[in-house]
């Protein structure tokens, strides 16, 4: 009891010796004494609103900038349960110290943006899918990934990032990387990729083993990791993208004939692309060089003592409206002869007609889309797409839907053949959770 009188006693007289301290000298820096934002600030000390420093001093005998004298109106904008008086006197205050309020904010926000310095992100997600190629047994998977994408804030314009998946075959109820069982029990739970980005402006940089969906064709080329960098410069009009680096083909669900595959799939890889942006034009174009260079692989698939393959590309796209939208893509790799792989394989092309687009934030939103598609599996190195596969050609229909906040379903499905060979057809489906 005589503990809490003291603490009331001495409290009054703390703000007694404020009240005192704001009338009898201007602690303010170019804030005079009769101007009536001192008087406001004096009222809002003695109502317990203003925090001084945020220690519990006020520093009466220092001076105090208008800076610090905004921080402390801004810690006083925070606060909730304050009296309609003392609200309407902060208002006044927020609007005088309005510039200094504004670089506040700035630096309140780097600030938050350091205290909270990783961002976690990820999805939850189960898959099934079933293809058949004519005269061999019908092949399945059906497994659940839990993946996290953590981004981690490094200076004002570069951050750090990361995927991290874990994946389980649900036939077998062991561990799977990619739908493919895993034979050792490390490879289960792997950092898919690390890379860290910079942004100045319009230029992009990126370095470490970061992801790559090629931009002119939409991933009908690439859809994988590359370990190396990349830049992005330019506007919504003309962009580039120069990548070099290393490529190691890793086959999974996407991969039936692929030319990439073996014991020696690691190629360097080097890579320009000049497009315009497909989220922000009407009309969009694109023109690509990729070059993958690896004395064995390529001598093997190729013969004739070959060392890399030269694939190019255009693409040309059209926004009928903000619901239809028609894309096109055609590659073509000039390194082997016709008469070693054919000269079906050597070419890839795609159209797709897309009709609206799923948003998981968007309840009751979907997107279909239907294409045609030919992937030559030595024009591809690891398309985007899920149904049909390189070394393939055919119709490929699917359908995005979002039943609740954050979830989303999604079927396709192949029907066509595999090049040179006889017919072929894919279901695949995932259901996608996202955090």
């Amino acid at each position: 009891m005589k503990k809490t009188l003291v603490s009331a006693l001495t409290s009054a007289l703390v703000i007694g010796a404020a009240s005192t301290t704001f009338a009898a000298a201007n602690p303010f820096e170019d804030v005079p004494a009769d101007h009536w934002a001192y008087d406001a600030v004096a009222q809002l000390a003695a109502d317990g609103v203003i925090e001084g420093y945020g220690d519990g001093t006020y520093r009466g005998d220092q001076e105090i900038t208008r800076y610090e004298m905004a921080q402390m109106v801004a810690r006083a904008m925070a606060k909730n349960n304050v009296s309609g008086a003392d609200k309407a006197m902060i208002d006044k205050l927020a609007a005088e110290f309005a510039d200094e309020l504004k670089s506040l904010g700035v630096r309140v926000a780097a600030l938050e943006k350091k205290v909270d310095n990783v961002k976690w992100t990820g999805t939850v997600r189960y898959r099934y899918w079933n293809e058949h190629h004519e005269g061999i047994p019908h092949n399945n998977a059906n497994y659940v990934t839990f993946r996290l994408e953590p981004e981690a804030r490094i200076n004002k314009h570069w951050t750090g990032h990361a995927r991290i998946d874990y994946s389980v075959d649900m036939n077998s109820a062991r561990n799977a990387t990619n739908g493919d069982i895993a034979e050792d029990a490390d490879k289960d739970f792997r950092v898919e990729r690390a890379w860290v980005q910079g942004e100045y402006g319009n230029t992009q940089i990126l370095l470490g083993k970061l992801p790559y969906i090629t931009n002119v064709d939409g991933g009908m080329i690439m859809d994988d990791n590359v370990a190396g960098g990349q830049i992005t410069f330019g506007n919504k009009n003309i962009k580039a993208t120069v990548t070099l680096g290393r490529a190691n083909h890793d086959a999974d669900e996407r991969d039936y004939a692929s030319a990439w595959n073996g014991e020696n799939a690691t190629s360097s890889y080097q890579a320009i692309e000049i497009y315009n942006d497909r989220e922000e034009n009407k009309f969009t174009w694109g023109l690509g060089f990729h070059r993958f260079a690896n004395k064995t692989q390529y001598n093997m698939s190729y013969g004739d003592g070959k060392k890399s393959a030269t694939i190019w590309e255009i693409g040309l796209g059209y926004k009928f409206d903000k619901n239809i939208a028609l894309n096109g893509a055609y590659a073509w790799n000039n390194s082997p002869s016709s008469s070693v792989v054919g000269s079906a394989n050597k070419r890839a092309y795609s159209v797709e007609l897309d009709y609206k687009g799923a948003d998981a934030a968007d309840k009751g939103s979907f997107g279909i889309f239907a294409a045609y598609r030919h992937l030559g599996y030595t024009a591809v190195w690891l398309p985007t797409y899920d149904a049909i596969a390189d070394g393939q050609k055919g119709w490929e229909f699917g359908v995005d839907y979002v039943p609740m906040k954050n979830v989303m379903a999604t079927v396709k499905y192949f029907r066509g053949k595999d090049i040179y060979a006889d017919t072929a057809s894919k279901l695949f489906t995932e259901i996608n959770f996202f955090f």
